[in-house]
């Protein structure tokens, strides 16, 4: 599905007399369809870096992402033009960072539920019984649906941007710390979800702080140092 040859990200830091860091370096794996690869290492070795330029937030310096896309074929993510990543990331591609991100008087649901109608085409029905069944399976009470997320915990709201990325089932799915802000019960629920998509065929990669967990959900595990 996804093959990383090489890939090296360098930030330059303009303010610092254009001093030079670098975020990773040399990273090279391979991931199969339906896979799940897990990315270790220790705090600031450039794991979140390297989800990032595979999502392309970040353009890498140097090396080749080589993606199998549904509507493009075999691509190169790191050369591939802005208007063509930005299609593959709406049709293919799913992110959990480590942060929820919406627009502000949006509730929860409707977080959900827009990527399934934009992405699959179903009905707003369907669609909002997919978000509602996330939602309860991810223990969010039913009186806060219509709530506006920014209003919501820290654990509350990394369950809605889990379900937000998982709501329509990407092809892709990068998870960045899904479950670091989570209680045992909700990780074991997030868990679930996860081994349910790939069931159905989608293919991960994954930072968790918890590496006894990293071992036990994924297929392989690549050290990031």
């Amino acid at each position: 599905m996804i093959t990383v040859d090489k890939l090296s990200k360098t930030f330059t830091l303009h303010i610092l007399n254009e001093k030079r860091i670098a975020a990773c370096s040399d990273i090279s794996f391979s991931v199969p369809p339906g896979g799940f690869l897990g990315l270790s290492g220790p705090s600031g070795a450039g794991k979140s870096t390297v989800l990032k330029c595979l999502y392309r937030t970040y353009l890498s310096t140097s090396g080749a992402i080589h993606y199998n896309s549904a509507a493009y074929g075999r691509v190169d993510l790191a050369t591939l033009p802005d208007r063509a990543v930005i299609d593959i990331r709406d049709r293919e591609m799913g992110y959990v960072s480590q942060f929820l991100k919406v627009i502000p008087r949006v509730s929860a649901l409707d977080v959900i539920m827009e990527p399934i109608l934009a992405r699959n085409g179903v009905s707003r029905d369907a669609a909002r019984e997919r978000a509602i069944g996330l939602l309860e399976r991810l223990r969010i009470p039913s009186h806060l649906f219509d709530a506006y997320p920014a209003t919501f915990s820290g654990g509350e709201q990394q369950r809605i941007n889990i379900a937000r990325a998982v709501g329509w089932k990407p092809r892709l799915l990068l998870l960045d710390e899904p479950t670091a802000s989570l209680d045992r019960d909700s990780v074991g629920v997030v868990l679930e979800i996860l081994k349910e998509l790939r069931e159905e065929g989608t293919t991960m990669i994954g930072i968790f702080h918890d590496t006894a967990l990293l071992a036990s959900v994924t297929d392989s595990v690549y050290h990031v140092c």
